[in-house]
Order: structure tokens, then C-alpha cells, then sequence
């Protein structure tokens, strides 16, 4: 059976060395800190909507809490 692929963006080294200091100074790991900033700038934009309508990310996304 063939495996789904999910796109995985190349981050800019220097934006990760950014995330990695500030989820030191925060204290949490990176990829809280990236879920964090990624859910405030995208909440209610149409993609977040566009998002919301495919019902298997929908699931993902209750049991994550980014919706009601």
C-alpha cells in the first residue's frame, strides 16, 4: 500500500536558531513553540478555514484542542 507524504518546509537556519534559543528562554521544546506561533498567526485565516473543512484534519485537530 503506498504511504501518504506530507510536504515538510525547509526552515531558514537562522529561524530555527531563533526558535531554538527562544523555547530555551521559555523553557518548553520547539515544537510547542512552533505549534504555539503557528496556531496564533493562523487562526481564522481561509486557510485555517480550508483546513478545518477536510474531516480527517478536522479530528486531528479536536484531539490537538485547536477547535471547539
Amino acid at each position: 500500500m503506498a504511504q501518504l507524504r506530507h510536504y515538510s518546509p525547509r526552515i531558514d537556519r537562522f529561524l530555527v536558531a531563533c526558535l531554538y534559543h527562544e523555547a530555551k528562554r521559555r523553557r518548553v521544546p520547539m515544537t510547542r513553540l512552533v505549534d504555539e506561533l503557528l496556531v496564533e498567526a493562523l487562526r481564522d485565516t481561509d486557510g485555517w478555514k480550508s483546513a478545518q473543512s477536510d474531516p480527517a484534519l478536522r479530528e486531528k485537530m479536536q484531539t490537538r484542542h485547536l477547535v471547539g
